[in-house]
């Protein structure tokens, strides 16, 4: 019995040896402390992405575990492609960046680019900051007084476009290809700011894609200086917030033109998507969600949206998982039109 009792004595006192290749596992605040977490902007600064994503990254560090500090990047690029593909395949897939892109954006593999190289339904969501609803507006030297109006004379108006994958440049098409509107577009822009300064020069008619909030903090002072109408709304929803403003919806003649419809504008109820690369460990993922939720209830986060003129709106990365399953189960001849209603 001494024995034995002397054995076990002398066990517990060895030192400790750590095999090589075993790691302890680290818990997410031990792994976020003293890290630096990135926002990446799939847009330049000044526009409603890069708003939504600095007045994000003010906040969130506060409610991830450990308490990092977040950094907002912006990576504008083929309208916000090169921010995707960027979180899907090159970022460090262990918590520290986070990506913002467009709704849109999300929706290029299923629309046929082949640019797109990811998978939306396997990135780690986060959720989105508001569902929205996108405008089109035209400059008043247009000569085109509504859409009803531009339907009727066909006269040609021309939209400024940051690229293919961007809504500025789809939605224009869709009125297009889908409702018979006479446009043009004209790619190559950096962002809505600098769209806005070609309607100004008269070098563009107009832009669509516009948000409620981008309308109220970039164009606002060219509606109200009457510079600029909006004419028609997309989105699943509709708001009078700007007056009555007719909906792409109630121009829509057939099931397939309603199904199009619903594949290009029904994602604006991701207006502000923020995702991480597959891959991230599930205890960080599930850190770094309830820290975007709790972010979004934050006091002075909302009163800094409230002085952003940005509405806040939690879609859930439940809803987001929901939205992304419904766009790809439509039918085929449904994704072919859609397809056809952007030129692709």
């Amino acid at each position: 019995m001494l024995r034995r009792r002397a054995f076990r004595l002398a066990v517990l006192a060895l030192p400790i040896l750590v095999l090589p290749g075993v790691v302890m596992a680290q818990t997410p605040a031990e792994f976020f402390k003293g890290k630096t977490v990135n926002i990446e902007i799939g847009f330049p600064p000044g526009g409603g992405y890069d708003t939504y994503g600095r007045v994000l990254a003010r906040h969130l560090g506060r409610y991830i575990p450990g308490n990092p500090t977040v950094v907002p990047k912006n990576m504008p690029g083929a309208g916000a492609l090169k921010a995707a593909n960027f979180i899907y395949a090159a970022a460090p897939k262990d918590g520290t960046e986070i990506g913002i892109v467009a709704s849109s954006t999300l929706m290029e593999p299923l629309l046929g680019n082949d640019q797109a190289q990811f998978d939306a339904s396997k990135f780690g969501w986060l959720g989105s900051m508001s569902k929205d609803i996108a405008f089109c507006g035209i400059t008043t030297s247009s000569g085109v007084a509504s859409f009803d109006d531009w339907l009727k004379t066909k006269k040609e108006l021309i939209f400024g476009s940051s690229g293919p994958a961007a809504i500025t440049h789809q939605h224009p098409l869709v009125m297009k290809n889908v409702l018979g509107a006479n446009a043009k577009i004209i790619s190559g822009y950096q962002g809505t700011k600098d769209v806005s300064l070609a309607m100004e020069r008269k070098e563009v008619d107009g832009i669509c894609g516009m948000f409620i909030s981008s309308v109220q903090t970039s164009f606002q002072p060219m509606i109200d200086s009457g510079v600029m109408r909006l004419i028609i709304q997309m989105g699943p929803n509709k708001s009078d917030i700007f007056g009555k403003i007719p909906s792409v919806y109630d121009y829509a003649k057939t099931d397939i033109d309603r199904q199009v419809l619903d594949i290009h504008f029904g994602q604006l109820l991701l207006a502000r998507p923020f995702m991480v690369p597959p891959g991230v460990p599930a205890d960080r993922l599930a850190a770094l969600r309830k820290a975007f939720a709790d972010t979004l209830k934050d006091k002075d986060l909302l009163a800094d949206a409230q002085k952003a003129q940005i509405e806040i709106e939690l879609v859930t990365p439940d809803e987001v998982q929901g939205m992304l399953a419904k766009f790809a189960d439509y039918p085929k001849d449904a994704i072919r039109a859609a397809q056809k209603a952007i030129d692709r």
